[in-house]
């Protein structure tokens, strides 16, 4: 039977007229709305070629594909019409894109100019942005999902295993992705947010500027690699690539969310400052320079002023301002005056009386407003500092400094392997009965050889023979076969 007997005529209200494509669960095609005569590209399922296991996950996902992308509304992501279920084939219908995939230029080495591959990365960062702001997080990026048009423009596809925030059908512990683009926090089954998608994209990037991965091999090689090894700067592979990227890239792909872009905009804005020569900008400082050189004096110094000078008179002082510094040198003028009055050195008298002069001038014209804002700032500023800093700097160190020792005793003792399992909520104890976790986990280990069982419901029993090695971290995946 040729191809096109195999054709189904129609899906809904789509006449079907080819296929695009095919895979393990469904085939793609290109359907045709006469009503509005209007192309569509066809996602389906066939329900009856599912396991039965899965099936309910499968179909739940595949819906979940259409309501993802379906609130989403942007010129740089593929556009889903509707969802529809007839017969035993459930179907997306989404906007029929002319181009190809990323991925097929990147297999084919072929290279982009600087300024058109920032374009590309920027129009993702810009469809990242808008469904991150809807509460979308793809969880997939990869070239396989770009599609570049032949105007150069892109579009971003394949939302099937995005997380939407008011969902609840993926929770953490489940491990989703593309190994070569996963984020850490994915390798780890750990509920992830819109900073996975920026480590994709600084992972797309580097293809773009060296055209290599940063991450290959197996699975277990890539997934150690990502979760701790730092790759090459995109620099030292392209000599015309300038090093302002090199800092973009690597912010792109840190190990910690925290340590990464925040946001897709705070990325676009980095990666268009490095194509001018620029520096990515540095989050501000809570201190201006003034408060730094303050923080550089000795906490002695910084105590003395706000614990030992009295708040001025309430009748000399504006309701406005607050001097408490300089209420303390008519206190210590006070103090030498008393003294000199019992002194029979008249030289010492005349000094402490012009002295009583200068700073009784000099307080008029402190009350007057003449000394300027940043020499009041000055005064003022150590009363904040010791409040934050004294307590952290006396009492604090002894504390930091046994716990740092502590830890890194213990990084050196022992070995870490980073499990993960296909599927995941898989059983791990050693041969005893020992239980050691559920993956995916982290588990930590003395240095030796271990054997450990890997056991679920449903599946078979499988074993592992590990060694580890001190301070050293692992990864190793395993998948079980279903029980007949």
């Amino acid at each position: 039977m040729s191809e096109n007997s195999e054709l189904p005529e129609k899906l809904g209200k789509y006449k079907i007229e080819k296929v695009l494509g095919q895979g393990a669960m469904g085939i793609v095609y290109v359907g045709f709305d006469s009503g509005i005569e209007r192309k569509a590209a066809l996602k389906t399922v066939r329900k009856d070629v599912l396991d039965q296991g899965d099936a309910e996950e499968v179909l739940a996902r595949f819906k979940r594909e259409a309501q993802a992308a379906g609130r989403l509304l942007h010129p740089n992501i593929v556009s889903v019409y509707e969802y529809g279920e007839e017969d035993d084939t459930a179907y997306i219908a989404m906007e029929f894109v002319k181009g190809k995939e990323l991925k097929d230029y990147f297999d084919k080495e072929e290279r982009f100019e600087l300024k058109d591959a920032v374009k590309v990365v920027n129009q993702i960062l810009s469809a990242l942005s808008f469904s991150h702001d809807k509460g979308v997080v793809h969880r997939d990026i990869k070239p396989a999902n770009i599609f570049v048009m032949e105007s150069g423009d892109i579009k971003l596809g394949d939302f099937g295993i995005a997380r939407i925030d008011s969902s609840n059908l993926t929770q953490a512990g489940t491990v989703m992705g593309t190994p070569s683009y996963m984020s850490p926090e994915q390798f780890m089954g750990q509920r992830v947010d819109g900073r996975s998608d920026l480590f994709s994209v600084g992972v797309i990037l580097y293809q773009f500027l060296t055209n290599e991965k940063p991450f290959t091999g197996s699975l277990t090689t890539i997934m150690h690699k990502v979760m701790n090894t730092v790759p090459e700067n995109p620099s030292a592979l392209n000599l015309q690539i300038p090093q302002f990227f090199d800092a973009v890239v690597q912010k792109a792909i840190a190990k910690r969310p925290d340590e990464r872009f925040q946001n897709a905009d705070e990325f676009t804005r980095a990666l268009n400052a490095a194509l001018i020569g620029q520096p990515m900008e540095e989050p501000e400082d809570e201190m201006d320079d003034d408060d730094a050189t303050i923080v550089g004096q000795s906490v002695d110094d910084a105590t003395m002023v706000a614990t030992k000078a009295p708040p001025p008179p309430a009748a000399k002082v504006k309701p406005q301002q607050t001097r408490p510094a300089a209420s303390a040198q008519p206190s210590h003028v006070e103090s030498v005056s008393s003294s000199s009055a019992t002194s029979s050195n008249k030289g010492i008298a005349i000094a402490v009386v012009s002295l009583l002069i200068l700073v009784g001038g000099g307080l008029g014209l402190w009350q007057m407003g003449v000394f300027n804002e940043k020499q009041a700032t000055a005064v003022v500023v150590p009363e904040k500092v010791t409040v934050k800093v004294a307590p952290e700097v006396v009492v604090k160190p002894p504390e930091t400094t046994e716990n740092v020792t502590t830890t890194n005793a213990n990084d050196i003792v022992s070995g870490t392997i980073y499990v993960t399992t296909e599927p995941s909520g898989v059983i791990v104890q050693s041969t005893g009965g020992e239980f050691f976790g559920t993956t995916p986990a982290e588990l930590e280990f003395s240095p030796g050889e271990y054997e450990l069982v890997f056991e679920k419901d449903g599946y078979m029993s499988t074993e592992a023979f590990i060694e580890i090695d001190p301070g050293k971290n692992e990864a190793l995946h395993m998948e079980l076969s279903v029980k007949e």
